[in-house]
């Protein structure tokens, strides 16, 4: 459940001349900009984009961008792009990093549908005249490139069936693997990246009760490298993307000096998805509200604008 509160009486023209107010002449008022984009879905904030470059012939977000500044700039940004080109841009970051990003790439394989992910590598290759798969071979090397070049490529089957005995036999494959710590097999690969959520969801289970633990739990030890690392977050995302990202957001909170980009990734992106559902996950296991922990991290228009994306009315 989204957490995002659209307005129903909504004019893009009568929005697009708000804006151009906002951002017109000396300084800026966020308050304005929070205001309307803050309660706008997706098809709304494209719609007002359109108006605006018709009104004003300029681009509504090149203005914003050179308007704002700061986490608040970055936040406002990445909302108001096209959810496509969002996860085109959050990848595109990631992976020109000095050490790529992997988490940033595992979410977006591995937490999209097969026609959204399509989409996304559609969108990559029109932003950055590179493909994705591309890009990501360039920027990663052995066993970590396999990986996040398999994940990206894939279509997965977007069924609801499941073969059983499918499920035991990759169960047992896993397992075999992790005990013999031969975390880089192949198989481990192409069962990750080419099976349907729904028929990992079963593997996985089969694995919980033949072998009384959940592999995630399984697959890392103490000296858990970078590959077994990226393993965790491929299954954690395929299996339960909610209690993944609830623990990115805990992460980003608790950590000395809060992680921005992490916490403006998870609420930019999954405001309109399942952040009613994480905010209460975050609740059960932490006590606190989870808008109320993100005010105490962040200030300013940055927090406003989080804070309104998380369900608060402004």
């Amino acid at each position: 459940m989204a957490t995002l509160i659209a307005s129903e009486n909504f004019s893009p023209i009568e929005d697009a001349e708000v804006l151009r107010r906002s951002v017109k002449g000396w300084g800026t008022d966020e308050k304005a900009v929070i205001s309307i984009l803050s309660h706008r879905n997706a098809a709304q904030r494209y719609e007002i984009r359109l108006a605006y470059e018709g009104l004003y012939h300029e681009d509504l977000i090149k203005r914003l961008e050179s308007e704002l500044s700061g986490d608040f700039e970055k936040a406002v940004y990445r909302w108001i792009l096209d959810p496509t080109d969002r996860y085109a841009v959050l990848a595109h970051v990631a992976i020109k990093k000095p050490e790529t990003d992997y988490n940033v790439i595992v979410e977006i394989s591995s937490t999209l549908s097969p026609e959204e992910l399509l989409a996304v590598r559609r969108a990559y290759q029109l932003r950055y005249k590179h493909s994705l798969e591309e890009d990501l071979a360039a920027h990663t090397t052995g066993d970590i490139r396999k990986l996040l070049v398999a994940l990206v490529t894939t279509y997965r089957y977007d069924g609801g069936e499941i073969n059983a005995k499918v499920a035991k036999s990759e169960a047992d494959i896993l397992h075999d693997a992790i005990k013999d710590k031969a975390f880089n097999h192949e198989e481990v690969i192409r069962i990750l990246s080419t099976r349907s959520k729904t028929q990992l969801m079963a593997t996985f289970n089969r694995y919980r009760d033949d072998h009384g633990i959940s592999i995630s739990k399984n697959l890392l030890d103490d000296g858990a490298d970078d590959f077994q690392k990226a393993l965790h977050v491929v299954i954690r995302c395929l299996n339960d993307p909610k209690k993944y990202f609830e623990k990115v957001l805990r992460q980003a909170i608790k950590r000395a000096g809060t992680d921005e980009d992490a916490l403006t990734r998870v609420i930019v992106t999954r405001a309109e998805r399942d952040l009613q559902d994480i905010k209460e996950l975050y609740y059960k296991k932490n006590s606190v509200h989870l808008e109320h922990a993100v005010a105490k991290e962040t200030s300013g228009d940055y927090k406003a604008f989080l804070v309104t994306l998380l369900g608060e009315q402004d």
